[in-house]
């Protein structure tokens, strides 16, 4: 079969289908935007539109990724009895087969969602319906997506053991995946279960042992003792370690990067030059262990509307006030906490500082410190459904003395922690993808494993077509998941792709609540079993869309926002 020209009419029907899309955004901002700007009373009444497009532009943008791999890769698919070419020429044809199909797929759930709402999006319904029912697009959609071939598709996945489509990676890349692969298999594998039932600490064996392969300096500079080059930083191989870890357990290992890899990108933006000497080596080593302390009890998401208070005092600061959803606080040496150094609310995030809080270690699900140089602090871990090993606390800060040398930037930093945070949420953000993908893969994996397991009336699950739909529809999702974080980390290392790290996590993090919870339906009763580990990667992908931004929060105000006030200036040129 020649992918080559359905590869192409599919990009064809991706482009008209984000062109209206775009046209959606542009609607909405004809009717929010006072000369020229954007009003946020005016958007409140359209956050229904919003969120859901938001929510489109993400699923675009993952169809999209796994296709221009497989434009990419078209030209590499063998068509002539060559030996040498066979397996890369089958590994390439089914990326095509894969990224036609997840394509097709995509499009004809957005345009339903258009048409459904054709009028409040400014849209002709007609329009619409004609490009859906169209020749080209009818061909695909019966070609790739129909019942027949979507479990044609799951039945040759789950025959050949294929798990995931070749990543393309470098010596380098995949050596490391390897790795890390042997590492989750050896040392978090076995540990999983009990950690999360239990809802233990991790264990130092594997901090120790993470410490050891580098895992805490993925996203550090080499001439700070990281993994990364000082000549061009490398996402990728951070995306690569973060799926890794978290395919083994997300809250025993995936999340063990993300605090180092928070901090590292805030201090590299905003601290001076001796924070950096000074903390990024021992971030890189394991040596310091760290946590974040954003979140308010009474803010969520609202960074702007911090409180926690930092007032001067001789020598340095005192923080007063409470924090809530801090992850690894108790484990951890340092809490790297946001707080307001003016005390005018009227500022928002301009009165915002960033400052890095030395503390002893605690274990447990409590602690109470007495700070030798003044003040207190205590933190209670907050029972969760999943995420279990890492333990989320409430802070309450009581005074508690940071001394000069720790305020973010200096006196440069005063009032710019803000800028410094998002920075390091960023790269938080595409990692949660990875860390989403991770999940994805050990479900997607324990799901076919079982399909060829289990036997129901004189078959196995694997033999009935509604299972291998099931089993194709995930390899789809995660595929497009990986594809998407791999594109986007090549933007950030060019200093771009800030919204579509928003973008892949919206994707990816949403849709690992899906595919875990059909990965637990296909174990039937067993899946709902604590004994099963489906059960865990259940509850624990559900934690993905909440965490490094809520989703109705990033959807609304980061990617809506951005697309809407994007398209408004296409159309004022």
């Amino acid at each position: 079969m020649n992918y080559s020209i359905d590869l192409q009419s599919a990009r064809l029907l991706l482009t008209t289908t984000s062109l209206m899309t775009d046209e959606a955004f542009a609607f909405i901002h004809s009717q929010c935007a006072f000369e020229g700007k954007l009003q946020n009373e005016s958007l409140d009444e359209w956050q229904a539109q919003s969120f859901e497009l938001a929510f489109v532009a993400a699923r675009l943008g993952a169809a999209s990724s796994l296709l221009s791999s497989a434009l990419v890769s078209s030209g590499k698919i063998s068509t002539e009895e060559k030996r040498v070419e066979a397996n890369e020429g089958a590994a390439n044809a089914l990326r095509a087969r894969v990224a036609l199909t997840n394509v097709v797929r995509t499009l004809s759930s957005i345009l339903g969602i258009l048409a459904a709402q054709a009028e409040s999006l400014g849209l002709a319904r007609e329009r619409i319906f004609a490009f859906w029912q169209g020749e080209e697009f009818s061909q695909l959609e019966a070609r790739y997506a129909g019942p027949k071939p979507l479990a044609a598709l799951g039945e040759e996945l789950i025959a050949s053991g294929v798990t995931r489509l070749d990543p393309g990676l470098s010596e380098e890349q995949a050596l490391m995946r390897a790795t890390f692969e042997r590492f989750t298999q050896d040392v978090v594998a076995p540990r999983a279960e009990e950690i999360h039932r239990q809802d233990l600490d991790i264990p130092e064996e594997i901090i120790s042992a993470a410490a050891q392969l580098g895992c805490f300096g993925t996203c550090i500079p080499e001439r700070f003792g990281g993994l990364q080059s000082d000549d061009k930083p490398d996402s990728l191989s951070m995306i690569i370690v973060t799926e890794e870890l978290s395919r083994g357990s997300l809250g025993a290992a995936g999340s063990l990067i993300t605090r180092p890899e928070i901090a590292a990108r805030a201090l590299l933006a905003g601290g001076t030059a001796e924070q950096q000497q000074n903390w990024l080596p021992r971030l890189a080593a394991g040596e310091t262990l760290c946590a974040i302390s954003i979140t308010e009890p009474n803010t969520g998401s609202d960074v702007a509307s911090v409180s926690l208070r930092a007032t001067r005092c001789e020598g340095g600061w005192r923080l007063n006030g409470g924090k809530t959803w801090c992850t690894f606080a108790g484990r951890s040496q340092l809490l790297v906490v946001l707080a307001r150094t003016d005390p005018d609310s009227s500022l928002g995030y301009r009165g915002l500082s960033l400052f890095l809080v030395e503390k002893p270690v605690r274990a447990g699900h409590t602690f109470e410190i007495d700070n030798a140089a003044g003040g207190s602090l205590s933190g209670r871990a907050i029972a969760t459904l999943g995420y279990r090993g890492m333990h989320s606390f409430e802070l309450a800060f009581d005074d508690y003395f940071v001394p000069d040398a720790n305020l973010v930037g200096g006196e440069g930093g005063l009032g710019k922690g803000f800028y410094a945070t998002m920075a390091g949420f960023a790269g938080g953000r595409i990692q949660t993808a990875a860390r989403a993908s991770g999940v994805m893969q050990a479900a997607f994996e324990a799901a076919a494993d079982y399909s060829k397991q289990r036997s129901t009336f004189g078959k196995t699950l694997a033999e009935y077509q509604l299972t291998q739909i099931k089993i194709a529809e995930m390899f789809l999702t995660i595929s497009a998941s990986r594809q998407f974080s791999y594109e986007v980390a090549e933007l950030m290392d060019k200093g771009e792709g800030q919204m579509e790290a928003s973008l892949v996590k919206l994707f990816s993090c949403r849709a690992a609540e899906q595919l875990t919870r059909e990965a637990m339906q296909i174990h039937g009763g067993m899946g709902y079993a604590e004994e099963v580990a489906v059960s865990r990667y259940f509850v624990d992908a559900r934690v993905l869309s909440i965490f490094e931004g809520a989703e109705e929060v990033l959807a609304l105000k980061v990617v809506a926002r951005s697309l809407i006030e994007r398209a408004g200036r296409r159309g004022e040129r």
